[in-house]
């Protein structure tokens, strides 16, 4: 059980960071990432604030990896915060990708799929079929997502990865303890996007270390 896609008090999270650790574990996640929101002003505390849990979490069973989400941040800026956020210890990078309901700036998705130092487009939204295509070269996955509101494109982000070949992750984007996912709902977010059962389950074998990536 995985998932890289949780946040915390360090962003718009309503969970400690140990909290969110501790709960993952009882509902048996092994592999996390703390990947709160970032931007300029605060990737390196979120990412030396994460770092610094990593002892504690192993306490836990869990294999703590320091992420960022990169949000609202101009387009022409996400290759640099994503390499910034690298050199500094990041060891999943997410880009927040272009969801329906809110207002993130058009080219957000294309640049994401771009960089070289980006793991995870989360929630798409009307991912075009050409930067489906770049994500898929450069080994960029997109989420299929529990999350109100960004999971009404799960269905077109599935549709794009088929076309393409992209990789694919389900997560949870959870900001509170109700938002976690055990494995049955994790299962039911897939089939519920469409995915067949042998989609969501090669979806829910990932792995990602510090070192290889998926």
């Amino acid at each position: 059980m995985y998932d890289y896609h949780c946040h915390t008090t360090l962003s718009d999270g309503s969970m400690l960071p140990i909290e969110l650790i501790r709960r993952m574990s009882v509902l048996g996640y092994r592999s996390v990432a703390i990947s709160d929101h970032v931007d300029a002003t605060n990737l390196e505390v979120v990412i030396g604030a994460v770092s610094r849990l990593k002892r504690s979490a192993s306490l836990f069973d869990v294999d703590l990896l320091c992420g960022v989400e990169i949000t609202h941040v101009p387009p022409e800026e996400i290759p640099g915060i994503a390499r910034e956020a690298r050199e500094l210890g990041a060891e999943v990078v997410l880009v927040h990708g272009e969801t329906v309901v809110e207002p993130v700036a058009e080219g957000t998705n294309a640049a994401a799929v771009s960089s070289p130092d980006v793991d995870i487009l989360a929630h798409p939204g009307f991912l075009s079929h050409a930067d489906a295509i770049i994500a898929a070269e450069n080994g960029v996955f997109l989420e299929i997502t529990s999350r109100n509101g960004h999971n009404r494109m799960n269905g077109h982000v599935l549709g794009m990865a088929r076309e393409t070949g992209c990789g694919l992750v389900i997560q949870s984007d959870a900001h509170d303890p109700r938002d976690l996912l055990d494995r049955d709902a994790k299962w039911l977010v897939g089939r519920g996007a469409g995915m067949t059962e042998a989609e969501v389950e090669k979806a829910m074998q990932y792995k990602m270390d510090s070192v290889n990536r998926f």
